[in-house]
């Protein structure tokens, strides 16, 4: 069945399936606009290689692409990294800088994992977006207070709904930052991309391998929670373990190699992440600090989302913090490094509104629940 791969154009832009050929078709009718885009999807989903697509087929593809991940800095260098600075205006700046907006000027600035950026800086956004200005870090006498032309391209694994609902996220950036929307669906939804993608990541091997069809077929199995990123990674490392010229289902890791058939594909977009790590630690031999842990790392996971996994977790023990532990796979020898990993990271969610009765996760779980007391 795989052993011929559907081409690809010669893109970063793998799309096979129905869903994702959709959505190309839409960041190319989005790139002959100047209008503001906002991308969103699970992590690992690619939703940079869509934020590309849409300058790629813009008008601004011969000037600058400016990529700026919001939840990699914290708030006083996000706003030097986006507005610049002049020498002298904090601890360090030896020297003007220009931000990436003046870089962008004329291109296309890509503000990724929006939802994270604090109250002030999404003011600043904010103002920017309506007026195209920008004031430089350190100048306050305004002399240096220039207009950019820059498209902006914002991309998010928060559902930013429910951020403004709560209180994190300003409603009228939305508005200024959703004019068109894309949702990526993640890859579990779209299984057909995944001969293709791995066909894309083998292309860069050198010696050139190819994958058995007995490998593809374990790997069309999983769900991947890291989506793209995950997919790209575990073949990477199988091109390391493979002896010859051919992956094959034994170079693969063994929590792909066991995934079961039943848990391929869901329909259920509106899923949040939480859910499909809960049912990748308990219906496989996934583990937390094999595969939840170094995504968190990487940032492909936010803490919301291991608060969220935690909160899964209580509900299915009744609001056992021991039992969560033996759930997701870690020795009770770990109790005290989850627990400072959690406070570390503002993760720690209360046990006791989990017990008395709390309704429980239904797990279908090969691991067998401890007793709880």
């Amino acid at each position: 069945m795989f052993d011929k791969v559907p081409e690809v154009e010669d893109s970063a832009f793998v799309a096979v399936s129905r869903e994702m050929r959709r959505i190309r078709d839409l960041a190319r009718r989005a790139g002959k606009t100047d209008a503001k885009a906002l991308i969103t999807g699970e992590s690992g989903v690619g939703k940079d290689v869509v934020a590309r697509e849409i300058h790629a087929s813009s008008p601004r593809v011969r000037r600058a692409f400016i990529a700026v991940n919001c939840a990699g800095l914290p708030e006083n260098l996000l706003e030097s990294e986006l507005f610049g600075h002049v020498r002298g205006s904090f601890t360090g700046a030896y020297r003007d800088r220009l931000g990436k907006l003046q870089q962008a000027d004329g291109g296309t600035l890509f503000l990724d994992e929006v939802g994270e950026m604090s109250p002030r800086m999404q003011a600043m956004l904010l103002r920017f977006l309506e007026n195209g200005e920008i004031q430089i870090v350190g100048d306050t006498r305004g002399t240096q207070t220039r207009t950019v032309d820059v498209r902006v391209i914002a991309a998010t694994n928060r559902n930013l709904d429910e951020r403004v609902a709560s209180g994190h996220f300003r409603e009228d950036l939305l508005y200024r930052l959703r004019v068109i929307h894309i949702a990526v669906p993640p890859l579990r939804e779209r299984v057909d991309d995944i001969p293709a993608l791995v066909e894309r990541t083998l292309s860069k091997t050198r010696p050139r391998l190819t994958c058995s069809s007995a490998a593809m077929r374990a790997l069309t199995r999983y769900r991947w929670p890291g989506n793209v990123r995950e997919l790209q990674n575990v073949v990477e490392q199988a091109t390391w373990l493979a002896e010859g010229s051919r992956i094959d289902v034994s170079d693969l890791p063994e929590n792909i190699r066991s995934a079961a058939p039943g848990l391929i594909v869901t329909h259920e977009r509106r899923r949040q992440v939480a859910d499909q790590l809960f049912e990748s630690l308990v219906q496989r031999n996934c583990t937390f600090w094999e595969h939840i842990y170094p995504l968190f790392l990487s940032r492909d996971l936010t803490r919301h989302d291991i608060r969220e996994l935690v909160s899964r977790g209580l509900a299915a023990t009744q609001g056992n913090y021991r039992a969560v532990m033996t759930l997701f796979g870690m020795p009770q020898s770990d109790y005290h490094r989850f627990h400072n990993f959690l406070t570390a990271h503002d993760s720690k969610v209360d046990f006791r509104k989990f017990r008395n009765g709390s309704p429980a996760v239904a797990t279908s779980s090969p691991r067998k629940l401890p007793k709880v007391s």
